[in-house]
């Protein structure tokens, strides 16, 4: 049997991704009861469940690792554009006070 590839993980969608991080912490926790109990027959299957469970979560951490770089930029370009909005009205108002004469009583 071969390990399976990390390409497979990367087409799972979000939720089924997470679903498949559970199921092989599952397994993993079966082969080490059978394990515990003298019932092993594939030893070799550890080494296949902790492999996919690195490539399931290296690919959660991907995503989420995009995700928060696409807030970061997000948040970057409200506050640029807040900060060029407030400049630009900055630069309005001196003028507009200046054109508009002062009652003084």
């Amino acid at each position: 049997m071969s390990l399976p590839k990390i390409k497979e993980a990367r087409e799972l969608s979000d939720a089924a991704l997470a679903e498949q991080i559970l199921a092989v912490k599952r397994q993993l926790m079966e082969l080490r009861l059978q394990q515990a109990t003298g019932r092993m027959e594939k030893p070799h299957l550890f080494k296949h469940a902790k492999h996919r469970v690195a490539q399931l979560m290296t690919v959660e951490r991907e995503r989420q690792v995009v995700a928060e770089a696409q807030a970061t930029a997000e948040k970057l370009a409200a506050a640029t554009a807040a900060a060029e909005q407030q400049a630009a009205t900055a630069a309005v108002s001196p003028e507009s006070e200046a054109a508009e004469p002062t009652i003084a009583e």
